[in-house]
């Protein structure tokens, strides 16, 4: 299918954008979103959260694109305790840092810019490529091999849908439209116009959080959106094929806006669970081992599923022998599990890693 014609935005008629269902949505949407903002204001070191649930979205939107990592490789991946570490999950980690890195530019500056979505993908896929220039590109069902989409081939229609999509989103002025709408909207544009050779499609759900930061719907890139696509993985790219073939966008944008309800409703769960966590280690920490509580150490168990010395170390300012001592303490009173690999330590916040593991389940559509 190579018949879809990208519209520059802004979309002219927005009635046929803002329909009363996409309306009522919306506004549902902008509840959960102001109530994540607030539940993830509560955990006292926003690093917990970035490093936690970055890292979660990271595995689930690598997964999107049949890039499977676990847990337990991803954690020990952030140790360095292993000799070689899966190539899956040293992508989910560049995943990581991409998002990581996008997210304090877009903090500092309030903006998108070209640059920052390039430098995203040059994150994801460790190369200076940048924009396509040369034709060839193909969209293929994975079942069957048939060409489902061809987007731009020419890099001068590339480069002139990018600088018009890049200015929709910094520019308000040019639409009205609600920006959860406009979330949507360029979601389904960066996709189609499909800039890069490669990370097409985690670069694009990176902005997605990006643009939520940059509008102040959310202060951390916390939402875990990748967790509603990967289990409605159909009917994700269902939805963006039928726009370009109908030119109809109330289903994409009703699609869109119930995955950030339902990613909201279930990262506020999981805040929230861990707050409870935090809380429970905090009061044992304090009644068993006064010696050695510290908010920092404390931080650190949570900050690092899989914790190390060098990680005490480094957050508490403190020497080996304490750092280990520390450790082997938390370990004696159950509050963490010592594992061995080869000649190094680390240590698992076991209730921690239970609950992103087994984060709660979104119901298949």
């Amino acid at each position: 299918m190579s018949g879809y014609s990208i519209p520059e935005l802004p979309i002219s008629n927005l009635s046929s954008l803002e329909t009363r269902a996409v309306l009522k949505k919306t506004a549902e949407a902008h509840r959960y979103l102001a109530e994540l903002k607030g539940v993830a204001a509560t955990i006292p070191n926003e690093a917990i959260l970035i490093n936690t649930l970055a890292l979660q979205e990271a595995k689930d939107s690598s997964e999107i694109e049949n890039i499977v990592t676990t847990h337990d490789e991803l954690y020990k991946a952030n140790l360095n305790v292993e000799a070689v570490t899966p190539i899956a999950a040293k992508e989910v980690q560049d995943y990581a840092y991409a998002l990581r890195q996008g997210f304090l530019g877009v903090r500092q500056t309030g903006l998108l810019r070209l640059n920052d979505i390039i430098d995203v993908q040059q994150l994801l896929e460790r190369n200076k490529a940048g924009l396509r220039r040369l034709p060839g590109t193909e969209l293929k069902n994975a079942a069957t091999g048939a060409v489902i989409y061809t987007p731009p081939q020419h890099a001068e229609i590339i480069e002139k849908l990018m600088a018009n999509l890049v200015t929709y989103i910094n520019d308000d002025s040019l639409c009205d439209a609600d920006p959860l709408v406009k979330m949507a909207i360029i979601h389904h544009q960066f996709e189609s116009i499909h800039p890069f050779y490669d990370g097409n499609g985690r670069t694009g759900r990176i902005l997605n959080l990006l643009y939520l930061v940059a509008k102040d719907l959310l202060n951390l890139p916390v939402l875990y959106l990748s967790r509603h696509f990967i289990r409605n993985k159909a009917a994700y790219y269902q939805q963006l094929q039928q726009v370009r073939e109908s030119g109809e966008w109330e289903p994409w944008l009703l699609y869109m806006l119930d995955a950030l309800i339902e990613t909201s409703q279930h990262t506020i769960e999981l805040i929230q669970a861990m707050k409870v966590l935090m809380t429970e280690y905090k009061q044992r920490m304090r009644a068993e081992l006064p010696k050695i509580y510290r908010q920092e150490l404390l931080n650190n168990l949570f900050n690092h599923p899989y914790t190390k010395i060098e990680f005490v170390m480094e957050d508490l300012q403190v020497s080996r022998i304490t750092a280990t001592k520390y450790l082997d303490q938390l370990v004696e009173h159950g509050l963490l599990v010592k594992e061995k690999v080869g000649r190094s330590n680390y240590y698992i916040n076991q209730p921690l890693v239970r609950l992103l593991s087994e984060a709660p389940q979104f119901p298949t559509n």
